[in-house]
């Protein structure tokens, strides 16, 4: 058992490895490793997806998936996440760099990715380049994606197979509520609680500022003297845009950048049905036993008005 358990948590770890890997080519690009290291389960009893707490722009986002499914059924969650190709985000080197996008699929208990020869070949077209994976090994109903290059991947499909109550006793025939997150662009804080270079940064202290210098790593340090000649010194990150310069009076928390965040979270939920295959036959017997009927009274009708008919004749 503890040899299984072993091997599992490897196979999880190669996983995030291939995928950290595989996208984050920008430095800043962590993404969703942050949540999988830091919360067990990304959904909080509030609705609220771990993701939101380190990308605190709202951007909208849209779910397509079928209103219901059939035991072990493939189908396809589509989660869209728009955005203006043309905008940049500041990397974490200071650098310009297009927006990355990730996505997270929460799904209900049983339903789990489709195993790669399950997934229809136009499927697999569409998402070349994108490496979907369990979010743990305890939750495989949870998946995530990215980061990838949003510019020719901003509909995240997740190819799902549905759970067979016949072989799970746990799974009943009901609606079942799913959650979605896509996100675009880079965080605005760390797990660890600090800002990234994508914020917009405050004056610490109220005063004048006295000098501005910028270092080879492109950083600019702010030098602040205040009205009891009290001296502070603050740093801010290569890459964003001063809005204040030399000699500009400011007060405490007074931007000192133009807002350089381009990016956002957004988080839908939905609801799909497993579907009883036995529920579908009965309510096409019963349509059909209608259709039925309803013929049946029509020529029954046509045949009393003819005998009518006769009867008048005669």
């Amino acid at each position: 058992m503890t040899t299984n358990k072993f091997f599992k948590s490897l196979l999880f770890a190669l996983t995030i490895g291939i995928n950290s890997f595989g996208f984050c080519i920008q430095e800043s690009s962590a993404y969703p490793v942050f949540a999988q290291q830091n919360y067990s389960n990304p959904r909080a009893a509030n609705g609220k997806i771990a993701c939101a707490n380190c990308h605190l722009n709202q951007k909208a986002i849209e779910i397509e998936a079928p209103q219901a499914v059939l035991p072990n059924s493939v189908f396809e969650v589509e989660i869209k996440v728009p955005y203006d190709t043309t905008k940049q985000q500041i990397g974490a080197n200071g650098k310009k760099a297009d927006l990355n996008v990730g996505g997270i699929l929460i799904l209900p208990n049983g339903f789990k990715l489709a195993a790669k020869s399950q997934i229809p070949e136009e499927v697999k077209i569409k998402n070349k380049g994108v490496f979907i994976s369990p979010y743990s090994t305890e939750f495989d109903n949870i998946l995530v994606v990215g980061p990838i290059a949003g510019k020719t991947h901003q509909e995240l499909i997740f190819p799902v197979v549905a759970p067979d109550p016949e072989k799970n006793s746990e799974i009943k025939y009901l609606t079942y509520p799913f959650y979605a997150g896509g996100n675009r662009g880079r965080g605005q804080v760390y797990p660890t609680g600090d800002k990234s270079n994508v914020n917009v940064f405050g004056a610490n202290q109220a005063g004048q500022i006295t000098e501005i210098t910028t270092s080879e790593k492109g950083e600019s340090s702010i030098v602040i003297v205040n009205s009891n000649g009290t001296k502070t010194s603050q740093i801010v990150p290569a890459g964003l845009s001063l809005i204040v310069k030399q000699g500009d009076a400011v007060k405490v928390d007074q931007a000192l950048n133009s807002d350089p965040n381009v990016g956002g979270f957004g988080q839908e939920e939905s609801e799909i049905v497993l579907q009883n295959p036995i529920r579908i036959v009965g309510y096409l017997a019963f349509c059909l036993s209608v259709l039925v009927t309803q013929i049946v009274l029509v020529l029954k009708k046509k045949q009393f008005e003819k005998v009518q008919a006769a009867e008048l004749n005669f």
